[in-house]
């Protein structure tokens, strides 16, 4: 474990990031980010940093179960939005766990990498048996928390991750691309420092 993980788990703030579905995608579910940190804020969340307009809003607060944070989360922005947008929320342990589980491959620009975070009601390995890849243009691996998946641009339109969108299971899932997610991690990082 990490030094950085050591000192915040002895603090009495838990470092987090929110991650919300749908938001400010297409023209659609418009939030401003200004508007949105001021509404964390508002419910009780400390240090609170967005990062670009899709809804990625770090905090901090002395809570520590994820799942009640995500319900606090969908209640504020269904209220202050109208909203009902769900949300996946991360500790940095998670983060940390999970950017350190990437591949090393992922670094050919001919690829697309996503990282798709799933809420714990479909969390598991045996999601995979739900979702198969065309193995000729696509991956996806099971990560606890996400799936991640890297398919050759040149032909997106033909994989089965594409068509992800249409179905059901899409509500409780939401994407990052590689670098957005490694950015998260990042600030999350400088969160917990800035704290400790």
């Amino acid at each position: 474990m990490s030094r950085l993980l050591k000192k915040s788990k002895s603090s009495s703030l838990n470092v987090f990031v929110a991650l919300l579905r749908g938001v400010n995608v297409g023209g659609n579910s418009m939030i401003s980010m200004r508007a949105l940190k001021e509404s964390f804020e508002t419910i009780g969340f400390t240090h609170v940093v967005t990062y670009i307009n899709s809804g990625n809003v770090i905090f901090t607060t002395k809570e520590d179960d994820p799942r009640k944070l995500e319900r606090k989360i969908e209640q504020m922005l269904s209220k202050d939005y109208q909203l009902n947008s769900k949300v996946v929320v991360r500790s940095l342990s998670e983060m940390e766990e999970l950017v350190k589980s990437l591949p090393r491959s992922w670094n050919d620009s001919s690829w697309r990498y996503n990282v798709i975070f799933l809420r714990h009601s479909i969390d598991s390995k045996e999601i995979l048996a739900e979702l198969p890849a065309n193995s000729d243009i696509e991956q996806i691996v099971y990560r606890p928390g996400a799936l991640l998946w890297s398919a050759q641009v040149s032909e997106l339109s033909g994989t089965n991750m594409e068509k992800l969108s249409r179905r059901k299971i899409f509500q409780d899932m939401t994407v990052r691309n590689l670098n957005t997610t490694k950015k998260l991690y990042e600030l999350m990082k400088k969160v917990a420092e800035s704290n400790s």
